[in-house]
């Protein structure tokens, strides 16, 4: 059977427009929240293979998405690194910050067993998915993982790691080199176990200078992008490089993305004639849109796909599904879509 998601990727015109959420399995779902109750830790839940394919299918079953995204979290990159992670009820990720370069060590058989409860999940999920669904793994790119692992989770003004950056470039582009080393081998290994697709998100992507964009943002993702295609040419890579503007057409232009993932802060006519003109497009309607529901939500999903759907598209959100949002809100929305015939 086609998959449709991974062939729009492809950009090929797909006879509806397919779709998944970012965040798409989690906190807003009941059957998780039961689930996490007896799983332990966050960590836990993604290093447990039966909990993670179980936690990935549920959106599936409930709305009939096109895609579905490996449950796990990008630092689990750092932890197969060697760094303390934890996750903190109402805090969100705590990591032992690192204070230089050569605290990181990319020692690539300690890494790939450290993950192996990941891989064992694309193994399940490879198997267990429905023949036209498409499998999603990802990591996060290297200045956004790296943002985390200095500033010891996340940040307001990335003091830390700008400093660091502006003080010595040359040794911060040392721990670029391992993440991209690192995160180009997990990524190649996520796709020897079923990955058909792959997202990389750099979230804090925005907070750099244009000079340190191409250079810690562009030049990392195209060496990954290279890394990965010498050994799965075929494999769509999206990129997520959320808020940087348009700097999307640069990083479009020389990472060599097979697409982007767009936030909810473009305008949708720079993303037809900017973007989607070059690659396929994902994205982009506001996760509070999704949250708020009814008839606003449709009206937004509907301006975005009577804008883009005449050239190869994925519906997704700006961002991850915010937790409090009624999965009935979700339900609409998929029903929606599902509805949309394309000539």
């Amino acid at each position: 059977m086609r998959k449709i998601l991974k062939l729009a990727l492809q950009g090929e015109q797909t006879n509806r427009i397919p779709f998944w959420f970012m965040r798409q399995a989690g906190r807003y779902l009941p059957e998780y929240r039961k689930l996490r109750k007896t799983a332990g830790g966050f960590l836990d839940m993604c290093y447990n293979p039966d909990f993670a394919t179980e936690v990935t299918l549920q959106p599936l079953r409930r709305f009939d998405m096109d895609g579905a995204i490996l449950f796990s979290d990008i630092l689990v990159t750092p932890h197969a690194l060697g760094q303390d992670v934890s996750f903190v009820p109402n805090k969100g990720p705590v990591l032992e910050p690192i204070k230089r370069a050569n605290d990181v060590i990319f020692n690539e058989d300690q890494f790939h067993t450290h993950l192996s409860p990941v891989y064992k999940t694309l193994d399940n999920l490879s198997k267990e998915l429905q023949a036209d669904k498409t499998l999603i793994g990802f990591a996060g790119a290297p200045f956004t993982v790296a943002t985390y692992m200095i500033e010891g989770g996340s940040s307001k003004d990335f003091g830390k790691i700008k400093s660091w950056m502006y003080r010595d470039e040359s040794e911060f582009q040392n721990l670029i080199d391992t993440l991209v080393q690192s995160t180009s081998s997990y990524l190649i290994k996520q796709i020897d176990h079923g990955a058909d697709v792959i997202q990389i998100f750099d979230s804090w992507a925005s907070a750099l200078t244009p000079a340190h964009f191409d250079r810690f943002v562009i030049a990392p993702t195209k060496q990954i992008i290279a890394n990965i295609r010498k050994h799965h040419p075929d494999t769509p890579i999206i990129g997520f490089p959320k808020g940087v503007g348009s700097k999307y057409v640069r990083y479009i232009e020389q990472t060599g993305v097979s697409a982007v993932s767009f936030d909810h802060s473009l305008g949708l006519d720079f993303v037809k004639a900017e973007l989607q003109s070059k690659v396929p497009v994902q994205g982009g309607l506001d996760n509070a849109a999704l949250l708020a529901g009814g008839t606003s939500m449709l009206n937004e999903a509907t301006r975005i796909v009577e804008t883009l759907k005449s050239a190869p598209f994925v519906f997704n959100l700006g961002h991850g599904v915010i937790k409090e949002t009624p999965p009935e809100h979700v339900a609409e929305l998929s029903e929606y879509l599902k509805s949309v015939v394309l000539k």
